[in-house]
């Protein structure tokens, strides 16, 4: 257990390299292959090890964590340095003390964005210019994470190299939060279950992302012509054009996505639920039949609200409880334990694609479910224990 009471003192600069013990041999490296070890002393040797071991990824887990995490500047921390071990990690603390900000800056070096849902303005230190989050992760690929963000500079680098690429970032470090704006996934707004739907397939998919930010590109340069007295009628069709190419790409993946991950969700729904509800999830389309007939159709209607209306940026997902809406229709409870059930099945599917449990990161979840909702979300951290995974607590 970590008491976040307690800081840890460091003088060395956050631009430096991180203790010995987490630096890997420059010379020599020890790959496992075929139950053996060997000593790799040629970039050769080393890639052909490799490939040994992804060949026999679906015979057992790889072994995936967090080994170093530090902080300057972010939310309450001043300096933080910790080193974490797989397993299973209990923050305790009184409130207030930063347990939520740690589970928070290591969900920010996976996804680049806090689950609070909240900018880079408010999770720097008060009379700090600006916040540094890095961390060391070890796995089938040892990586170094260095982020820094202020008003005027933002920085980001994997393994001492400048990100220039999303699509090269991701997939560096995997995590699912567990928290309290889960809720929105089944209460809020449409936007809430499209990033869900775009965070998981960004973590499975390594064409998915870069497909994704073209489109909106497409979709912000096609509203700023609609905004425009007299827009440029042959520019907005090529973009209408780009839109659908794009768009029709979008909704494939993600109609493919829901047949495989439905199953997941539905069982984890009837262990935490213990059967009470049967669960349903269906993708709903913005667009019904043909893209670019039902853009073309939108024209007009566009022009007077000066934005794009039909497209994958107005998907949505349905979440029905005994075929009823779970958001109009559904308790708390029964609110609360589809988005918890939601996000075991997000870890179950990537643990599935990936060959190794991703770290879960679990907020002050517990205190809020009866002793028989607790108990169906024990086997999702058993099977993590057993996978050597990695999991942060707060109480």
């Amino acid at each position: 257990a970590l008491d976040v009471s307690r800081r840890t003192k460091c003088r060395r600069s956050i631009f430096q390299s991180p203790p010995v013990g987490h630096r890997r041999a420059r010379n020599r490296k020890r790959v496992q292959t075929r139950g053996e070890i060997r000593t790799a002393t040629t970039q050769r040797q080393i890639g052909h090890a490799k490939k040994l071991r992804c060949c026999r990824r679906s015979n057992y887990f790889l072994r995936v964590h967090l080994s170093h995490l530090r902080l300057r500047d972010f939310r309450n921390y001043a300096r933080l340095d910790a080193d974490f071990a797989p397993g299973f990690h209990l923050l305790l603390g009184d409130n207030a003390q930063g347990k939520t900000n740690i589970l928070e800056a290591i969900y920010l070096m996976a996804t680049l964005r806090s689950f609070r849902g909240v900018g880079g303005a408010q999770m720097i230190r008060h009379g700090a210019k600006g916040y540094f989050v890095g961390g060391n992760v070890v796995g089938q690929g040892d990586h170094e994470i260095k982020m820094f963000w202020a008003l005027r500079e933002r920085k980001l680098s994997l393994d001492g190299q400048p990100v220039k690429k999303l699509t090269d970032y991701f997939g560096a470090l995997r995590t699912v939060v567990f928290c309290t704006e889960d809720l929105q996934l089944v209460k809020g707004a449409a936007r809430a279950r499209r990033r869900f739907l775009d965070l998981l397939l960004a973590q499975t998919n390594p064409v998915y992302l870069s497909l994704l930010q073209r489109y909106m590109r497409t979709v912000r340069a096609r509203n700023a012509l609609l905004k425009q007295r007299a827009a440029d009628e042959a520019a907005l069709d090529s973009f209408s054009q780009e839109l659908v190419k794009l768009g029709n790409q979008i909704i494939q993946l993600r109609r493919e996505l829901i047949p495989k991950f439905s199953p997941l969700a539905r069982l984890a729904y009837r262990r935490i639920s213990n059967d009470a509800e049967e669960l349903r999830i269906e993708y709903a389309p913005s667009v019904k039949n043909d893209f670019a007939v039902e853009l073309a159709q939108s024209r007009a209607r566009e022009k007077n609200f000066r934005a794009t209306l039909v497209g994958p940026h107005r998907d949505d997902l349905l979440l029905l409880q005994n075929e009823k809406s779970a958001a109009q229709f559904g308790s708390e409870g029964q609110k609360r334990t589809l988005a918890i059930a939601l996000k075991m099945a997000q870890a179950e599917f990537l643990a599935g694609i990936h060959g190794s449990p991703p770290i879960l990161l679990i907020d002050d979840v517990m205190g809020e479910l009866d002793a028989k909702r607790r108990s169906g979300l024990l086997p999702l951290l058993e099977r993590s224990h057993q996978a050597r995974g990695q999991v942060f607590m707060t109480c």
